[in-house]
């Protein structure tokens, strides 16, 4: 059962809104490199839409009818949305969720230090990395210093045309007769993926002239003062995430595929939320979580495994008139896509695929009815029935889908959120779109699987049942 490339099918106006959706997906991209980027980002286009605040409507007492847009934000890392349907809500939800975090490099609480007149910032990998790929690249920094009188200040250096950018260096090869003979899990230590920020040493402003001593450390302790206002103790209470500098770009010179940074997992991110936008008086709730934590097992109060989710829901079930028992019904009469991205087949390292159950670029959203590793473990394996039902959704509505493994059976594997909407009881299944060279600094996509999940979601949200 092979199915057809889709660009051999598309007519001139689906080439252009294809193109259309794709440009704002580079877009987002640009604009979301971190977690809290994504939510921010997410957040303002939903007010944008006519989004309210929960919290707010649950302040002021207001009730919630057919039609209503709401969200709510947690900690400024997870969002959820919800357009109530014209159905009551304990019938079920269509939910949409995806995760907006990213294998990355975090900046350790006390990470500062200086080495031979060079000044580096300490770093922990976040997520399952190759930490070879990391070294020689440019990377820029994000993230927040949280300081001690409630203020909190956003930095972003490195993605600007006139801005520096950062860079963790590698041992020249005429020196690397040893380093090469490592296995490649340890040619790069974890200890050893430092930030080199700076090596002009000055004489710092901020230090009585008997104490002055010349440190690039002063530098960096100055220039963070100036531009900032923060003191080397705000680390403490800091989230640096250190990403790979630059634009998303179009890839090939057919420009059919796109290479940018953590299109696992918001390659299903933000074409699900464009495609909640683009939903209007839904017959069921219609909802769309972007989640936290997923590359690190979804726990904490921001992943999944938390309770967020199901209280907001509650907070949802209330304002429309509802109790304790209907958060329960709507719960389990959800349906769930579960959009995480799949390993799509690379024929340079075709041993670790079997090719009949291998996702392809240009192919479409991929369904996988179970993810897992070896015998299954750690899978939500969908029902067959339901698996029949999200396959009618998507033909009724000429969206191009295929299904796939992840890999070889007995090689690896990996895992998703739906596992923990499954407790729940709901319909759920594994969808998303195939990526080649996951969870490298740059990541590849095909144009047009990006359109055909923002078909999917579409059809999913208005006609699942």
């Amino acid at each position: 059962m092979e199915r057809k490339n889709l660009w051999e099918g598309y007519s001139e106006d689906q080439l252009k809104e294809l193109e259309a959706v794709n440009a704002q997906y580079k877009e987002c991209l640009d604009a979301g490199k971190t977690e809290r980027e994504c939510v921010t980002l997410a957040r303002k286009l939903a007010e944008e839409k006519g989004y309210k605040n929960i919290d707010a409507l649950v302040a002021e007492g207001a009730a919630l009818k057919a039609g209503d847009k709401v969200y709510a934000d947690c900690m400024g890392k997870t969002l959820v949305l919800f357009q109530v349907g014209k159905e009551p809500i304990e019938n079920g939800m269509n939910i949409l969720g995806a995760h907006v975090d990213a294998p990355r490099l975090d900046v350790k609480q006390n990470p500062l230090y200086e080495d031979t007149q060079l000044a580096y910032l300490d770093t922990h990998y976040y997520g399952g990395i190759k930490k070879y790929q990391w070294v020689t690249i440019p990377l820029a920094l994000h993230g927040v210093f949280a300081k001690k009188d409630g203020t909190v200040q956003e930095i972003s250096i490195g993605e600007k045309a006139e801005d520096p950018v950062f860079v963790v260096t590698d041992l020249l090869i005429h020196l690397s007769q040893q380093q090469i003979e490592k296995k490649a899990s340890v040619v790069i230590e974890g200890e050893g993926i430092d930030l080199l920020i700076g090596s002009k040493p000055v004489v710092s402003e901020s230090k009585e002239e008997e104490e002055a001593k010349a440190s690039v450390k002063n530098m960096v302790l100055d220039y963070l003062k100036k531009e900032f206002g923060v003191e080397e103790e705000d680390f403490l209470s800091a989230e640096l995430e250190i990403v790979p500098a630059g634009p998303a770009r179009d890839c090939g010179l057919d420009r059919s595929m796109i290479l940018g940074y953590g299109q696992d997992d918001r390659v299903c991110s933000f074409p699900s939320l464009f495609a909640m936008f683009e939903t209007e008086a839904p017959e069921r709730t219609t909802c769309c979580i972007l989640v936290d934590k997923e590359e690190i097992g979804s726990m904490g109060a921001t992943g999944m495994q938390s309770r967020f989710f199901e209280n907001t829901v509650a907070e949802v079930v209330a304002l429309t008139g509802g109790d304790a028992l209907q958060v329960r019904r709507a719960l389990k009469n959800s349906a769930m896509l579960s959009s995480d991205v799949s390993a799509a087949y690379d024929p340079l390292y075709a041993d670790a695929f079997e090719k009949k159950n291998s996702a392809y670029f240009g192919r479409g959203i991929v369904l996988n009815k179970y993810t897992g590793s070896r015998g299954k473990a750690g899978a939500s394996d969908a029902n067959a029935e339901y698996l029949a039902q999200v396959r009618n959704v998507f033909d009724s509505n000429e969206v191009g889908f295929q299904t796939a493994e992840l890999g070889r059976v007995d090689l690896g594997g990996g895992g998703t959120i739906a596992y923990i909407m499954a407790n729940l009881g709901m319909r759920v299944i594994d969808s998303g779109v195939p990526v080649m060279s996951m969870h490298a600094p740059w990541e590849l996509t095909s144009k047009a699987d990006v359109y055909e999940a923002f078909k999917a979601y579409k059809a999913f949200l208005k006609d699942m049942r």
